[in-house]
């Protein structure tokens, strides 16, 4: 996207990766793509660094740098540089002439589009689940919804924003159009990442919760078009504070691509 802006990258994120902490949740991962079965280097590396990009181990503006990432993986560098390039194609890196790899920063032009598609997604998928969620798929819904709650309760906002992923993937899945799924697919990962980044900077989400009860009532009421209609608006609220939270973050002079 030409002429858009990015967020200076603070000093911090310059430092030398913390190895010891990144491996551990790195480790962690690999462990279940042992389970299911996944081998190939190249895409462990990929799947490995996009894993610790979405999460925040490796945080917006963090120097990537391939000696230290095979040494974490316990491979060579030629599949953690085949990853890399593979996920600067994708826009969760980006190569800086003498410097190497740099974590993507979160840009607030780009996720105010990504937003744009999955609203609209996100009301197709409601509509089409509507007609086609069993009771018992629907009750999956609102137990989803009481570990919300209780995720508040303790304030627990990483927990929170994981079960808030839930939900709405849920609905997507609920769907049952793999076309629409691998499309929000393509896109909510990099919403999770800004999710994660902006959750302290953001009002408490007593109102998401509210809203997805809401939601959940008119689906089982069976109204599709309303059903659609508040999952949009329920998007479009949560990414003006998501935006808002992410420019005040940046109060420095932003410079351009």
């Amino acid at each position: 996207m030409n002429n858009q802006k990015t967020p200076q990258t603070t000093e911090s994120n310059f430092k030398r990766l913390d190895q010891s902490d990144l491996a551990l949740v790195v480790r962690s991962f690999l462990s279940t793509l042992d389970v299911n079965g996944e081998t190939r280097l190249p895409q462990r590396a990929y799947l490995a660094i996009r894993h610790s990009i979405r999460n925040l181990q490796l945080p917006p503006g963090q120097t990537v740098l391939e000696r230290e990432i095979a040494e974490i993986l316990g491979m060579s560098r030629t599949p953690v540089r085949e990853s890399l390039v593979r996920l600067e194609t994708e826009g969760w890196v980006r190569l800086i002439p003498r410097r190497g790899f740099i974590v993507a920063p979160l840009v607030a032009d780009d996720l105010q589009q990504i937003y744009e598609v999955v609203e609209a997604l996100d009301g197709v998928a409601g509509k089409l689940a509507t007609g086609r969620a069993t009771d018992e798929e629907l009750n999956q819904l609102e137990r989803m919804i009481e570990e919300q709650e209780k995720a508040l309760e303790q304030s627990d906002l990483l927990a929170w924003t994981d079960l808030d992923d839930q939900f709405h993937n849920y609905i997507v899945d609920l769907a049952q159009n793999p076309r629409l799924r691998g499309v929000v697919d393509s896109q909510s990962d990099q919403l999770h990442r800004a999710r994660l980044y902006t959750i302290e900077h953001r009002p408490k989400p007593t109102r998401s919760v509210i809203e997805h009860k809401a939601i959940l009532a008119v689906m089982r009421a069976g109204d599709p078009e309303a059903v659609r209609t508040m999952l949009q608006s329920h998007r479009y609220r949560a990414r003006n504070e998501i935006l808002e939270a992410l420019r005040s973050m940046h109060p420095f002079p932003e410079e351009k691509r």
